[in-house]
């Protein structure tokens, strides 16, 4: 009878790619994102035993670390071109900014709590990622001195088509975001037409926190 595998950190994260694989994340540059992310180094201590684990964890500021399928998935839908220069609106614990570091030329990072962007700079730094651009600043006006961008990743619920940041999109270029104001969302994927239309494509349900206006004002 042979033995039960050690459960290792490695393990974990194999099965997890493994399992991102089973639902639909097949695209080999993005499970290789994964595979050089620590996902570890974004997680709070507290939960360190589950950094590996397809869920959602809690980080400060009553945020979350997303669960890796919705990363993948939104990654994936992104299809990522090595000279792309993406916008992401909400850093948060910065995972999903990493990934993204590891597929695109350059990527732009909007964060409205002063704590979390200064936490994920600090992981940015011990990673060396030399390609990522932060911001404290209200990610739901975009970041028009940098537009247009190849792509953009809004990580908190729009209430709405979130036409501000379409427009600071290139005519060929696309969004992924969570748009609706209820407890459950629907996760879409805008893809320019290249003549000023969009092709609007629904992926799936998800759960998001809302997209909010302006800086947190934290204590």
């Amino acid at each position: 009878m042979s033995a039960e595998p050690e459960d290792t950190p490695e393990t974990r994260r194999a099965r997890l790619i493994l399992g991102l694989r089973s639902q639909g994340v097949s695209d080999p540059a993005v499970l290789t994102a994964f595979e050089r992310t620590p996902r570890e180094l974004f997680t709070p201590d507290l939960f360190q035993e589950r950094a590996w684990e397809d869920s959602a964890l809690p980080i400060a500021c009553g945020q979350t670390i997303s669960q890796p399928f919705i990363v993948g998935l939104m990654t994936q839908a992104l299809t990522l071109e090595p000279r792309s220069r993406v916008l992401e609106i909400g850093t948060g614990s910065g995972y999903q900014t990493a990934i993204l570091s590891k597929l695109a030329r350059l990527v732009y990072t909007m964060e409205r709590y002063r704590t979390l962007l200064g936490e994920a700079e600090a992981r940015f730094r011990q990673l060396e990622l030399g390609n990522v651009i932060t911001r404290f600043s209200d990610g739901a006006r975009g970041w028009p001195e940098q537009a247009p961008f190849d792509r953009i990743l809004v990580t908190a619920a729009a209430p709405g088509e979130p036409t501000e940041l379409l427009s600071q999109l290139k005519p060929s270029g696309v969004l992924v975001a969570p748009i609706g104001r209820g407890p459950v969302q629907t996760l879409k994927r805008y893809a320019g037409d290249g003549r000023g239309g969009f092709r609007e494509e629904i992926l799936c349900e998800v759960r998001f926190v809302p997209l909010l206006e302006g800086v947190a004002q934290e204590l």
